[in-house]
Order: C-alpha cells, then sequence, then structure tokens
C-alpha cells in the first residue's frame, strides 16, 4: 500500500517508477492541493528516442492522466553540448541542422502518450534554444555561474566516474550541469514548473536545480527520479542483439518492437507490465504469476500492450497476428519485414553472407558467418550449412518472397523488384 495520498505519486510509487524524491512529504502535499507542472529533458542526439526513454516518457503520462501539466523539454541548446553523466566519451558535437532535423523526429515520439495543447493540464513541448542560445556570456557567469561550486560538482558520480578512469572530461562538457539547472530555473519562471523528474544518473544535475533556484529567489523546487533499468541479465533497456529499439516505426517497425518485448525475461514481465503499459495493477500481478509455459502468453500480452501504445491498437494486433502465423502455425505471413532487392541482383546470385547483411539479420559477413557456423541460419526454413552458399531465383517461394530466419524468432523476406 503506497504511503503517498496524491494520485500521481501513488501510481508513481505502486508501478516501481520512484528511485528517490528530494522532499517526499512537500512534493505529495504539492500534488495533493494543485495542479502541478514538472518536466523530463530529452536531447536531440539521434532522429527518434528509443524504448530506454519509455520510462520517462510514461512518467509524463501518468502526470497528465492524473490531472497534471507534463512538460517534455527537447534538448535544442544542450544537444550543442553533451551530457556526460556516466558516458565514457565526450560525445560528437551536432551542428544545428542535426539538431533541428533530430526534433522533428522526436516530437513524433511523445504523440501516442501526451495531449499537447494550450489548455491548463495539456502537454507542452519546449526547446531549451530558445534561452540558452540567446544567452550573453559573461552576464551568465555573472547571474548563474557564480552560484556554483566546482568541488561540489567535481563530487557528483557521474563525474567522477569519468576523472577516476582518467577520460577526459571537457570544459564543454562539464557546463552542461549548469545549463541543465538553469533550465529548471527558466522553465518555473516561464510556465511555473515545479518539478524535474529523470533517471537516477540525473540526480545531481537535477538537485543543482533546485539549488539555484533557490538562490535565485523561485519556489521551492522539487527532484523525482526513476530507477536506472536493466534486464534481469543486466543488459540495457533499449537495446537487442541487432542494435536500439527506435520508437518511430520508420526505423523499426512494429513488428520489431513487438518482438522486443515478446522476448522479454521470465523474471521482468511483472516488473514491465507495471511500468510499461497501463493495465490494472492486479491484471498485471496475475499476469506475472503465472508459471511454466504459460508465462509466454504474459510476455504477449505485454508486447501487445507496449505497441499499441505507441504504434496504435491495430498495428499491435497484426504484430501479435504475425508472429502467431510464423511461430504457431508455421505459415509465411506477408506482414514480416521485408527488404527489397533488384531483379537482376537476384538473377546473377546473391551471396548468403551478404543478403543476411541486406536483410540487417547481421552487422557483417563475418557475423553472418558465425551464425551460419552455429547452426542458426535458415533459407525458407531449411537450415543452411554451407557459407558460400548463393542464392538466386530459385530460392523464389510460390509468394515470390525468399524467406531468412535467423534463430526461431527473427525472420525478413527478400522480395526482387
Amino acid at each position: 500500500m503506497s504511503a503517498f495520498k496524491s494520485d500521481f505519486l501513488r501510481v508513481l510509487d505502486e508501478r516501481g517508477f520512484i528511485h528517490q524524491i528530494s522532499d517526499p512529504q512537500g512534493l505529495d502535499d504539492l500534488f495533493a492541493r494543485e495542479t502541478v507542472t514538472g518536466y523530463i529533458g530529452f536531447d536531440a542526439t539521434a532522429k527518434s528516442l528509443h524504448a530506454g526513454s519509455l520510462i520517462q516518457i510514461m512518467m509524463l503520462h501518468w502526470m497528465q492522466q492524473t490531472g497534471h501539466r507534463p512538460i517534455a523539454l527537447m534538448g535544442g541548446g544542450t544537444s550543442m553540448i553533451g551530457d556526460p553523466s556516466f558516458k565514457d566519451e565526450a560525445r560528437k558535437l551536432l551542428t544545428p541542422r542535426d539538431i533541428d532535423d533530430n526534433l522533428a523526429g522526436i516530437r513524433r515520439n511523445f504523440a501516442p502518450y501526451l495531449n499537447f495543447g494550450e489548455g491548463p493540464r495539456d502537454a507542452l513541448m519546449v526547446n531549451n534554444a530558445d534561452w540558452l542560445l540567446s544567452l550573453n556570456y559573461v552576464d551568465f557567469l555573472r547571474d548563474v555561474g557564480r552560484h556554483f561550486s566546482v568541488n561540489r560538482m567535481l563530487s557528483f558520480e557521474s563525474v567522477k566516474l569519468r576523472l577516476e578512469r582518467e577520460q577526459s572530461l571537457s570544459f564543454l562538457e562539464f557546463n552542461y550541469m549548469i545549463l541543465q539547472a538553469y533550465d529548471f530555473v527558466e522553465l518555473h519562471k516561464r510556465y511555473g514548473c515545479r518539478l524535474q523528474m529523470g533517471g537516477s544518473d540525473q540526480w545531481g544535475n537535477i538537485v543543482n536545480g533546485i539549488d539555484l533556484g533557490h538562490k535565485l529567489g523561485a519556489s521551492q523546487l522539487f527532484a523525482l527520479t526513476s530507477p536506472l533499468l536493466t534486464t534481469s541479465s543486466g543488459a540495457k533497456m533499449g537495446k537487442s542483439a541487432s542494435g536500439a529499439v527506435w520508437l518511430a516505426g520508420e526505423m523499426l517497425s512494429p513488428y520489431d518492437f513487438w518482438q522486443y518485448w515478446r522476448n522479454t525475461e521470465d523474471a521482468d514481465v511483472g516488473r514491465f507490465l507495471k511500468l510499461y503499459t497501463t493495465l490494472p495493477l492486479d491484471e498485471a500481478g496475475r499476469l506475472a504469476s503465472l508459471g511454466g509455459s504459460e508465462i509466454n502468453e504474459a510476455k504477449k500480452v505485454l508486447a501487445t500492450e507496449v505497441t499499441a501504445m505507441l504504434h496504435g491498437r491495430a498495428a499491435a494486433e497484426a504484430a501479435a497476428e504475425t508472429a502467431r502465423k510464423t511461430f504457431e502455425e508455421g505459415t509465411l505471413a506477408e506482414s514480416l519485414p521485408t527488404v527489397e532487392v533488384p531483379k537482376a541482383s537476384l538473377e546473377a546470385g546473391l551471396g548468403l553472407l551478404s543478403l543476411f547483411v541486406t536483410a540487417g539479420l547481421a552487422a557483417s559477413n563475418g557475423e553472418a558467418r558465425r551464425h551460419v557456423q552455429g547452426g542458426a541460419v535458415r533459407l525458407n526454413d531449411e537450415p543452411v550449412k554451407d557459407e558460400r552458399r548463393v542464392v538466386d531465383f530459385s530460392d523464389l517461394g510460390s509468394e515470390g518472397v525468399i524467406k531468412l530466419s535467423l534463430g526461431r524468432k527473427k525472420h525478413v523476406l527478400v522480395r526482387p523488384v
């Protein structure tokens, strides 16, 4: 039973989102008595967010669902520097055009989870470039920089980790935490924002913003962090063997997104149902308690519910049906991921290894070769043991496609055009 009286903190607590809160009682009282504005920052380092950001997006979702106003802060300004938090190396610097392109893609990631608008509880999408890029450096140093202790900044875990490994931490990146603190104060001034949320690695940066707000005369500000999630086996959330699990449908198909969640480890099913779906807690608990092979049914529910939130119910059910046909009936589902190859290339014959790379089932010929040697490769459901195998028109099935498979769960159709 949650100790919180406000709907928002009670939901976050019961569903496993809370790691730390700067003043639990004060924040609970605030949420219980008024409509609260809170934010999470997202840097624009790619054209889409990936599944590792979903826990933060779901926190904003629940904030709005419980009657409050979430802000998705786009880091158009801070992306020009890069956040050093727990990174081994400095980020590659992006051009303003790169950042604008990335922001356009990321905005679309939020649409399924938040209702944006001008109302008192409508979500806002704000870009910190609006205030950071027009700052006067000398004025900023005098008015803001003087409030920061370098000694204290050096004590933050994210900074210590880099320094202990004797890895370079540039002055450029060191400024990032000052700018993030300034964002919090600026959002409070512009929108009455009282809460910043983020992953637990952001705790020091968020507390910096609270301290800066206090020194600059702002209302009491609050911090709330979520646990940094890994799978039970220690894998990082949002990453799969074939790369990032992107939220953008054009970068990762709804079917592949569904499959990522279907492959959840048994021990994670209950936790992920609470964090990544809106299923009632009793139903999530019931599914998590299923034993033996029945846990696979819970994984299908997890995959379908998470995919439905992002891509829509129809796409999620189509992905589930494609998987059912492929794995349970053994039939060829036309909605499997498809790669097109020129007819002329197929007439001449394509090396199996390079075709696997083209299909995205391997990153290199060497990796594809290892899969063949390990017995994981099938062509039209037949095992392939010859790494020099050539694929041509004779391999086309009655449906006019060639089915490539890696293991039991990864399939791609090759279609000549």
